[in-house]
C-alpha cells in the first residue's frame, strides 16, 4: 500500500477512535417514511380475530416458560431439541452476530445485501418492538402470524418431548430459536443471519456452525453474567467463533480484541479487523442519512446511500459489507468486489425500526431503544448530527438491571429536561428510583417524574412546546427496546 493510499489515514482514524462512539444496540431509520403508518417490519395485530386469538395463545404458552433474562448457560436443551428436529440449522449456511451493540442494525444490513443478490434469507434477532413475530424474518419480512403459529404447532410436541427429558424446561428464548431454525429450513433459506441473545458460548443460537463470525463492538453490558471486563466479555461472545470460519471484527477495545483473535487462532479462523482489512474511507450528512464511502475486503465502494444517522451506522455498514463479502468469498477465492450498483441498492433499503424513528411532528417525537451507556453517547452524538433541536425533552422508562446512571449521564448534555417513567415489564425500574438517579445527574428543577407512559409523553410533549418553539421543540423516547415499543403503540404507529 502507497504512503498516497487514503486508507492509511482511516487505520490511524480507526485506531484513535474512541470505542464508545462506534456502538448501539440498534440504529436509527430514515425519517422520510414519517407518518406513512406503521412500518412492515414491526406488524400490527392480526387483523383476522381467530389469528388473533390463536397467536396470543401461543404468546401465552411462551410466556409460562422462563424468560430471557434468567439463564441456565448450557446448549443442552436447544442442542437436544435439534436433535429430535433433525438438525434443521445445519440444512443452511450461516452469518452468526455477536457483540454489545449494534448487531441487529448489522443483522439488517447484511440480510438486505444478500437479498440484493437474490439470495433468500432468514433473520433472527432479539428482542422486539412490538410483536414476537419480528423476531423471525424471510426475505426481509416478518413471518406472518399465521406462519408464526403453524411453526409454533409443528415444534410444540417435540419440544414437550425434552421439557419431559431435561432437568429444566426449554426457555422462552430457546423455543423461539428453536421455531427460527425449523422455519428456515422449511422455507428453505439459502442463508440464515443469526444474531445471538446474550453472550456466544452457551447462547441458545450456539447450535449453528456459522461461516461468517461476526463480533460488532464490545462494552460493558450484562456484567453480572457475562464478565465485568471487556476481555472477560470477549471470552464469552468469542464461543461464535467456529473452526475454520471467517471472523469479521468490529473495531474493539484492545482487551477484547487480545482475547478474540487468539480465540480465532485456536480454531484456524480468518480474521479481517475494521480499520485494518476493511473501514469507513469518508461520510457526510444527507437528507434522511448519510453517504458514505467504504473500503471492503475487495476494494472501495464508494457514495452509497445509508438511510440512517450517525456515524456508528456507518461503521455497522463496514462490518455488514466485510461479512457478506466474506461469505461470497471475497478476498479469500475471489480478488473482485461485490457489484457496486447492487450493493448502493441493498444500503439504500436499509431500515431499523424504533430506533432514532420519527413517529409525529409538532413538537418531532423521536424514539430510539439505546439502553446502556454506550449505546445513549451514539445516541446523544448521532441527534445532534440529524436533528436541530432548540430544546429537547427525554422520555426516560428504564430496566432495573441496567447503567441507568451511565444512560443519563450520556444524555444529560442533550436533555433540556427528563420525564421519568416505566414501562409495563416486570424488570422496569420504579419511576421513583429512576427519578432519584435523575435528580443526581440532572438536578431537582430538570426532572419530571410520571410514573405511566401516556402521562409522561403528555408531559414531555407540554414541555417540548414551551415557550413558543414549535418548530425547534424536540421528544426524545428512550431507555428501553420496551419502553419505546409501548410508546410506538400510543403514538399510533402499529
Amino acid at each position: 500500500m502507497s504512503d498516497s493510499d487514503p486508507f492509511d489515514e482511516i487505520v490511524a482514524a480507526e485506531t484513535d477512535r474512541d470505542p464508545d462512539l462506534a456502538v448501539i444496540e440498534a440504529g436509527s431509520r430514515t425519517l422520510r417514511t414519517q407518518g406513512s403508518g406503521p412500518s412492515a417490519d414491526v406488524p400490527a395485530r392480526p387483523a383476522d380475530p381467530e389469528v388473533d386469538k390463536a397467536l396470543r395463545e401461543v404468546e401465552t404458552e411462551l410466556a409460562t416458560r422462563w424468560g430471557e433474562t434468567k439463564l441456565e448457560p448450557s446448549v443442552s436443551r436447544i442442542s437436544a431439541l435439534m436433535d429430535v428436529l433433525g438438525d434443521p440449522q445445519r440444512s443452511y449456511p450461516s452469518i452468526h452476530i455477536t457483540g454489545t451493540n449494534g448487531k441487529t442494525s448489522t443483522a439488517r444490513m447484511i440480510e438486505a445485501l444478500l437479498g440484493a443478490f437474490e439470495l433468500r434469507t432468514g433473520r433472527y434477532t432479539s428482542p422486539h418492538v412490538q410483536s414476537v413475530t419480528e423476531r423471525i424474518s424471510l426475505d426481509g419480512a416478518p413471518i406472518s402470524a399465521e406462519r408464526f403459529i403453524e411453526t409454533y404447532q409443528d415444534i410444540k410436541p417435540y419440544v414437550e418431548m425434552v421439557d419431559a427429558q431435561q432437568e429444566y424446561r426449554l426457555s422462552f428464548f430457546e423455543v423461539l430459536t428453536g421455531m427460527a431454525y425449523a422455519a428456515f429450513a422449511d422455507a428453505p433459506v439459502d442463508v440464515a443471519v443469526v444474531e445471538v441473545g446474550m453472550g456466544g458460548s452457551w447462547d441458545a443460537t450456539n447450535v449453528i456452525d456459522g461461516d461468517v463470525a461476526v463480533v460488532t463492538p464490545i462494552d460493558l453490558d450484562h456484567t453480572d453474567r457475562l464478565g465485568e471486563t471487556p476481555a472477560e466479555i470477549a471470552g464469552e461472545k468469542g464461543g461464535v467463533i467456529k473452526q475454520g470460519a471467517t471472523v469479521i471484527l468490529a473495531q474493539q477495545p484492545v482487551d477484547a480484541a487480545q482475547v478474540l483473535l487468539k480465540k480465532a487462532v485456536e480454531v484456524d479462523a480468518t480474521v479481517a479487523r475494521e480499520g485494518l482489512e476493511f473501514g469507513v474511507v469518508a461520510r457526510q450528512v444527507a437528507v434522511g442519512g448519510q453517504l458514505v464511502t467504504l473500503r471492503g475486503l475487495g476494494g472501495e465502494y464508494p457514495e452509497l446511500y445509508l438511510p440512517l444517522h450517525g456515524a456508528h451506522q456507518a461503521h455497522n455498514a463496514a462490518v455488514a459489507l466485510a461479512a457478506v463479502e466474506a461469505f461470497f468469498g471475497v478476498g479469500a477465492q475471489r480478488a473482485e468486489p461485490l457489484d457496486l450498483d447492487t450493493v448502493r441498492k441493498a444500503f439504500a433499503a436499509v431500515s431499523s425500526p424504533g430506533r432514532l424513528e420519527v413517529v409525529r411532528r409538532s413538537p418531532t417525537i423521536v424514539l430510539d431503544a439505546a439502553h446502556n451507556p454506550a449505546g445513549a453517547r451514539v445516541t446523544a452524538d448521532a441527534v445532534g448530527e440529524a436533528f436541530d433541536f432548540s430544546r429537547l425533552i427525554g422520555v426516560v422508562g428504564a430496566s432495573g438491571d441496567k447503567n441507568v446512571r451511565g444512560l443519563l449521564e450520556a444524555f444529560e448534555p442533550i436533555f433540556a429536561e427528563v420525564v421519568v417513567t416505566q414501562n409495563s415489564s416486570h424488570r422496569a425500574m420504579d419511576a421513583d428510583e429512576l427519578a432519584a438517579i435523575a435528580v443526581e445527574v440532572f438536578g431537582d428543577e430538570r426532572v419530571q417524574v410520571e410514573p405511566r407512559l401516556p402521562d409522561a409523553l403528555e408531559a414531555a410533549i407540554t414541555l417540548a412546546e414551551e415557550e413558543g418553539e414549535f418548530t425547534g421543540g424536540g421528544v426524545l423516547v428512550t431507555g428501553s427496546v420496551i419502553t419505546v415499543g409501548e410508546a410506538r403503540l400510543l403514538l399510533g404507529k402499529g
